[in-house]
């Protein structure tokens, strides 16, 4: 790939992975559902004229994280609002977004200012937030079991790959370096595998690696552009969005999707939801429910 096409796609997935995005249409509806995945049954408890985006289930199960204007907000089960989370620190989040398997820490990237997105970590509990990832752009997505490693997206010398690092900041470490834009990294449960998503065929599919970057497998072959796959909590399942057409690597609002689902060991896949109006916000992180009976999601609807 030449630089001049590189640099156009680079700044394409920039303007396409900030949140507070001035493109987004003011017209607009947000649902936030919760899909039960055996029954296909479906709650939707928050609907609201503005846009939020990437609902994350707390590792206790009580409640639900979303970003909306570069702010992180709470919601129980039943949609009622239980607050901004530190609004005083955190001012500028974008949708990647999430909590330790613990439930200590508090992973986001944010927009810093005349930079890009950098990765921070906080104490659930509250505290001095961490710049965890002092290069940018940075976009974080998964964090080890054990809670001591970030995975995440970067751009670095003008390529896309995923990269590893320690929650206490440090050395990265990449993992991938295959062409085209590899993306949306998130650790099974077990933590033997870092699942994610590659433009590599020029095609967006899912794949997996080992945590050092090993063994990296391709385990989607269709013609839908797959993204941001989470891995069920008994690591038997995975759950990831499908976008209808090929969007050449990228991953935009507002456009024809639907969420499946893929049996690991036999790689049969289904449809849990129809077609609907959504894509970059409607499951950007990790979204299953700790009992792994749950997803949730946001769709849109233009007014």
């Amino acid at each position: 790939m030449t630089l001049k096409p590189l640099l156009l796609f680079s700044s394409i997935f920039l303007a396409l992975s900030t949140t507070v995005q001035a493109q987004r249409p003011t017209n607009l509806i947000s649902e936030l559902v919760l899909l039960q995945v055996h029954t296909g049954e479906e709650k939707t408890i928050l609907k609201e004229s503005r846009h939020f985006e990437a609902p994350n289930w707390s590792r206790d199960g009580q409640f639900l994280l979303i970003n909306s204007g570069g702010l992180l907000e709470k919601i129980d089960l039943q949609g009622n609002p239980l607050g901004k989370v530190y609004p005083e620190s955190i001012k500028a989040a974008n949708n990647d977004h999430g909590y330790s398997f613990d439930g200590k820490t508090l992973v986001y990237s944010n927009n810093d200012k005349g930079l890009g997105s950098r990765i921070y970590t906080i104490a659930s509990e509250g505290g001095e937030a961490q710049l965890i990832t002092p290069n940018f752009p940075s976009y974080w997505h998964g964090i080890s079991p054990d809670g001591k490693n970030l995975a995440y997206c970067a751009m670095r010398e003008e390529k896309w790959d995923i990269y590893l690092i320690s929650t206490e900041g440090g050395v990265e470490k990449r993992l991938t370096d295959a062409e085209g834009l590899d993306d949306g990294p998130e650790y099974s449960y077990d933590g033997k595998w870092i699942y994610f998503n590659s433009h590599r065929t020029n095609r967006m599919q899912v794949y997996r690696m080992r945590p050092d970057g090993s063994d990296q497998e391709q385990l989607t072959f269709d013609t839908l552009d797959n993204w941001f796959p989470h891995p069920s909590p008994d690591n038997q399942s995975l759950v990831y969005i499908s976008y209808l057409e090929d969007q050449k690597g990228a991953h935009p609002f507002g456009k024809d999707v639907k969420l499946r689902m893929m049996d690991v060991a036999t790689r049969q896949i289904r449809d849990l939801t129809k077609v609907f109006y959504g894509g970059q916000g409607t499951i950007n992180v990790h979204s299953w429910s700790p009992d792994g009976n749950w997803i949730a999601y946001v769709r849109y609807t233009k007014l």
